[in-house]
């Protein structure tokens, strides 16, 4: 099967030239195709994603998993991991189960969960509720593990403890993000030395950079170990801290969501977890006011980041091969021949055409 497309991402480069597809893999780039257009890329992969068209992953079952995969591949997404905020221990078990679940299901991929905390600042926690903040505490984090495929983790290396959990998680295998943490530079660059390889969304609710106290933005945008994960949503982050991250850390920078059920949905009043959350000009808050996720999509991130002056190509880079493989998942993110043909068709203006994964057609405009 040939798709069709006048080019590909390849990568990080854009190669001229059709698609061929075979048993699900790239079989081969650059086929010469007549009359052929639209850019092939990889799909877009998120690693932070609360919910997604009114699902929220703490309270989703497998029926719900389905219906968001459908409407996550219409933007592109062919694989995600479901990101669980800080909640009372009960609420993990019902939560892990469904994301077990949905990752034998069809559609974009469930990579499994990302546990953002409960091991956080006390300090730093922004929109989580601060009763479910836990110290960092190993018997409580091995009960979680053994509850279903967690993959990621962010955590507050500060906290009494901390560096030890880095450890643990990094020895089985589980990406370490630093986040929602108060950590000068030196314990950033600890965590980051016993295995952390992530931020979680750079400069928000993080120790704020100075000349003399450059904390975990210092310490991440000159270590060349570090993915530095970023919300492009124009609310979370300035065009000028943007565009610093993106020069300081080429290659690192990824793109995340950090969205909630409100993405794909009109403005109104929604929920991540038991927070109730008023989503207004596109900005998801508390109603205090604290920015809590977002109503972003990938395809619109991306579009966003190309608005700031960032080549398309290495906008599509940091929706897809950075942030596949910050999570040691080198099978994503790429198109070369042999990878498993995940693909999402653009037109000239980065709008989403098609989606497929492994081959299968899950999305068509």
């Amino acid at each position: 099967m040939r798709l069709g497309v006048a080019a590909a991402v390849v990568g990080g480069a854009v190669v001229p030239g059709d698609i061929e597809i075979a048993e699900g893999r790239i079989a081969a780039v650059g086929v010469t195709s007549a009359g052929a257009s639209g850019l092939a890329a990889p799909g877009f992969v998120d690693l932070q994603i609360n919910g997604f068209d009114g699902v929220d992953f703490l309270a989703a079952d497998a029926a719900a998993y389905a219906e968001v995969g459908a409407s996550l591949a219409r933007t592109g997404v062919t694989a995600y991991q479901p990101t669980l905020i800080s909640s009372p221990e009960a609420a993990y078990r019902p939560a892990l189960a469904a994301i077990a679940a949905a990752r034998a299901g069809t559609g974009p991929r469930v990579l499994g969960a990302h546990l953002e905390g409960p091991f956080l600042s006390p300090k730093r926690f922004g929109a989580h509720d601060p009763a479910y903040i836990a110290a960092p505490d190993v018997a409580f984090l091995e009960r979680l593990l053994a509850l279903g495929p967690v993959t990621h983790v962010t955590v507050a290396p500060e906290e009494p403890g901390g560096l030890d959990l880095v450890s643990l998680l990094a020895g089985r295998g589980v990406t370490v993000a630093i986040g929602h943490s108060d950590a000068d530079a030196a314990t950033a660059n600890a965590a980051f030395d016993r295995g952390a390889r992530v931020v979680t969304h750079l400069y928000n609710a993080q120790r704020p950079f100075s000349a003399r106290d450059p904390g975990i933005i210092g310490a991440s945008l000159t270590r060349e170990d570090v993915t530095v994960s970023l919300i492009l949503d124009g609310v979370h982050v300035a065009r000028e801290a943007v565009l610093l991250a993106w020069r300081a850390a080429p290659g690192r920078f990824a793109i995340v969501t950090d969205a909630i059920e409100a993405a794909g949905r009109p403005d109104g009043r929604y929920v991540i977890g038991d927070r109730r959350i008023v989503v207004a000009d596109g900005a998801a808050r508390l109603e205090d006011g604290t920015l809590a996720g977002s109503a972003l999509t990938m395809d619109r991130a991306v579009r966003n980041l190309v608005g700031l002056g960032v080549p398309a190509v290495q906008a599509i880079d940091a929706a897809t091969r950075v942030p596949a493989r910050a999570v040691r998942r080198d099978d994503l993110g790429d198109l070369a021949p042999g990878m498993p043909a995940d693909v999402v068709v653009l037109d000239d203006a980065l709008t989403v055409r098609r989606t497929l994964v492994g081959g299968v057609e899950v999305f068509a405009a």
